[in-house]
């Protein structure tokens, strides 16, 4: 899927870049709105714009409208300052069919262009959701929510991301540097401590006892592994 993203200030059109393409996502970028034009001319394969609100020259509405009457069929973001409710409702009015508010979380934009884009296109919404059933937990990796049985635990992204990564890797032991790098990034100035404190809340969240783990195993001096079907060891 080709994403649009169109935001003027570098740092945030750069971090919404990144986590885009870390899903695999194909990203094209514009910092104006004219720009952005001029890109949705030239590569008519986009099927999701992500546009900021307030820009130089143009505004991300004046794009919005534009990209709706000459591309109806793509799926339009509107990315708005968290104080600003008639953004949200001019975005809408404009032809925006959804928004994220500013600041957002980077698996909260992923969520809301994977849900936008099974919208648009019906035949991926009938495909069954990508899930990783691990005693007795399930995952469901596009909605980002992890069930035990039929009740949700409430994660955080990095809670999230930490438990999906120790998931795939069941029974396998994974070193502290290499969670952080995968969760936070290998530009991440944080220390290993990050890991261990978000640890012992995902602890708090699903474990019976978090003083005696069933299911998220320190292996000491290393990093941490997920223990597979838990019920059958205890056995």
């Amino acid at each position: 899927m080709k994403i649009l993203v169109l935001e003027d200030e570098k740092p945030i059109r750069d971090f919404v870049r990144i986590n885009l393409k870390r899903e695999g996502f194909d990203v094209v970028e514009a910092a104006t709105g004219e720009e952005a034009l001029h890109i949705a001319r030239q590569q008519e394969d986009i099927q999701i714009a992500i546009l900021d609100v307030m820009l130089p020259g143009i505004s991300g509405f004046e794009v919005c409208g534009s990209l709706r009457r000459n591309y109806p069929r793509i799926g339009i973001i509107m990315l708005t300052a968290k104080s600003q409710e008639l953004d949200k409702i001019t975005g809408l009015d404009f032809g925006a069919d959804d928004y994220v508010v500013k600041p957002f979380s980077p698996g909260e934009l992923v969520a809301r262009v994977k849900s936008l884009y099974r919208r648009l296109n019906p035949a991926v919404a009938a495909v069954k959701e990508q899930t990783i059933d691990i005693y007795p937990f399930t995952i469901l990796v596009d909605q980002r929510k992890l069930l035990r049985g039929e009740q949700m635990i409430v994660l955080t992204p990095k809670e999230f991301a930490i438990i999906k990564l120790l998931a795939e890797n069941a029974n396998k032991a994974i070193h502290r540097d290499a969670i952080l790098t995968a969760v936070w990034g290998q530009f991440f100035t944080g220390d290993l401590k990050t890991v261990d404190v978000n640890i012992r809340r995902i602890r708090q969240k699903i474990e019976k006892d978090p003083a005696h783990p069933e299911f998220l195993i320190t292996v000491w001096g290393y990093g941490y592994l997920w223990r597979k079907d838990a019920r059958h060891e205890r056995n």
